[in-house]
């Protein structure tokens, strides 16, 4: 009589572990770096609206400072806090990340210009975007 075999061999079990160790070795890097580029849209949705907020309450005042104690300026989150420079004819709206976000800064100021203060090791800094990819690389 001969005889099933049934089940896997070791061998079948150690190249399946092989392969699903070297596929979580480049997945999880690229899925942490997708979730803290949605994190960053974050700062820059906020950011992006507090500017021309700010921009109506110099309409309506004549003036910038004052600003960070509207409706209207950004609320501190889990991942972010923002602050407020600011005298009579201008103004610099920082995001600061905290939490999980430590060590991003991004700034907008009167004129529009954005710009990328701090950032973790291999993100970058620029002065002229913000910065959302690994590399110092900017979407817009």
């Amino acid at each position: 009589m001969k005889r099933v075999q049934k089940g896997f061999t070791l061998i079948e079990i150690m190249i399946s572990v092989a392969i699903v160790g070297i596929l979580m070795a480049v997945a999880l890097p690229a899925y942490s770096d997708y979730v803290t580029r949605g994190r960053l849209s974050e700062a820059f949705t906020a950011l992006g609206g507090a500017q021309p907020a700010a921009e109506q309450y110099w309409s309506n005042y004549r003036k910038y400072d004052g600003f960070d104690g509207t409706t209207t300026f950004p609320a501190a989150t889990a991942n972010f806090r923002y602050t407020y420079v600011a005298n009579a004819s201008s103004y610099t709206l920082t995001a600061t990340g905290i939490g999980k976000m430590a060590g991003f800064v991004y700034t907008i100021d009167q004129n529009g210009t954005h710009a990328t203060t701090g950032s973790p090791s291999g993100w970058g800094v620029s002065a002229s975007c913000w910065v959302d990819h690994k590399g110092g690389t900017c979407s817009n």
